[in-house]
């Protein structure tokens, strides 16, 4: 057995980690256990401790955390974005106004016409959402030809129906509306059968004397591919007074400029504008079915919403074949009013106390 001299042994220095640490090589009191002595706050394998004495994540471990919360956000933004109504004026898609909010628009047409005078339509839209899968709109119509003078021209009850709640590749939704208008209607909402500019230059002194009560109904059937809409309709209309069915069809794709929305209101940031161009037009009807005396447009739009929920709408549309109008310029302004119908039960319950 070695000795050691009494002036060779090492004096005890205290544990560079604190008073509580336990240092290699230290020899336990008479009695004690290790069990004694507080256990050493676990190292992370090469990352250093702080002054806690929990470990420093590493700057680059932090940005990488940091990017995929901000990669997951935007994910979920983008998504949100997407969601949002395209920018039609004509064309459907399975997007529907949520449960409890009216949205008011104004949504005008100027026409031009070969050998009559030009005219500005507009409709004044009143859509409520009813449920999650009915939306209910009403239209009251109206239009002003030069030289001629302005008249009423009727109103129309839209009802669409979404089929299947949950999204899918391409998602149903069935439409039906009922419309009592007269002849000198120029909203040109849609377009049918043999409708063709020649009809618009009647002379509202006559058109107004003649009505029309018809049921028209649509299939439209609606993808969202990312950012990405793409949505196409299928019409069929008929005159109640006995004439035979009308088809027509509506085609489009749009899509918001930016995908993720900024946390802060914005007017101008680029998510804000959509773009889109739709295709649309008449396809006869059931006694002469085809592309024969019908009228065609093509039609780019662009729409631009603001955070207070106004939405300004745009689209020149030109007319593709002879029996068309050069161009049909549409605007729109609607206005969204959140929880609309708690407001109406709110107030109606009040006027009852």
């Amino acid at each position: 057995m070695s000795h050691v001299h009494p002036s060779c042994e090492r004096p005890h220095r205290p544990d560079r980690r604190g008073s509580f640490g336990v240092s290699r090589g230290r020899p336990l009191p008479s009695g004690g256990d290790r069990s004694d002595f507080p256990a050493p706050a676990r190292r992370s394998p090469g990352w250093p401790l702080t002054r806690t004495g929990t470990p420093r994540v590493p700057r680059r471990v932090r940005d990488r955390l940091r990017a995929a919360v901000l990669l997951l956000a935007s994910g979920v933004i983008s998504a949100g974005a997407a969601a949002q109504d395209p920018a039609y004026f004509v064309t459907y898609t399975h997007h529907m106004e949520e449960p409890g909010e009216l949205e008011v628009a104004l949504k005008p047409v100027i026409g031009s016409q070969r050998g009559g005078p030009g005219f500005v339509a507009s409709v004044l839209e009143f859509e409520y959402g009813a449920t999650g899968w009915w939306t209910t709109e009403l239209y009251i119509a109206g239009q002003t030809t030069r030289q001629q003078g302005s008249v009423f021209t009727g109103v129309r009850w839209e009802n669409r129906f979404r089929l299947l709640l949950e999204e899918h590749l391409v998602n149903p939704v069935l439409y039906v509306e009922y419309e009592d208008v007269n002849g000198a209607d120029k909203v040109m909402l849609d377009v049918v059968g043999h409708d063709v500019e020649a009809d618009h230059r009647e002379p509202i002194a006559a058109s107004r004397r003649e009505r029309e009560r018809e049921v028209e109904t649509k299939l439209i059937l609606s993808s969202q591919l990312d950012a990405w809409n793409v949505a196409g309709n299928i019409v069929a209309a008929r005159n109640l007074a006995g004439e035979p069915w009308e088809f027509g069809y509506a085609v489009g794709a749009s899509r918001p400029l930016a995908g993720a929305a900024r946390p802060e209101p914005c007017s101008f940031c680029p998510e804000n504008f959509a773009l889109g161009i739709e295709l649309y037009g008449g396809l006869g009807d059931r006694e002469r079915f085809g592309l024969q005396d019908t009228s065609h447009y093509l039609a780019p739009v662009v729409a631009w919403t603001l955070p207070s929920g106004l939405t300004l709408r745009l689209s020149p549309g030109f007319g593709l074949n002879h029996e068309s109008h050069r161009i049909v310029v549409r605007l729109g302004l609607s206005y969204e009013i959140g929880d609309f119908g708690a407001q109406v039960a709110h107030a109606l319950g009040r006027s009852r106390t």
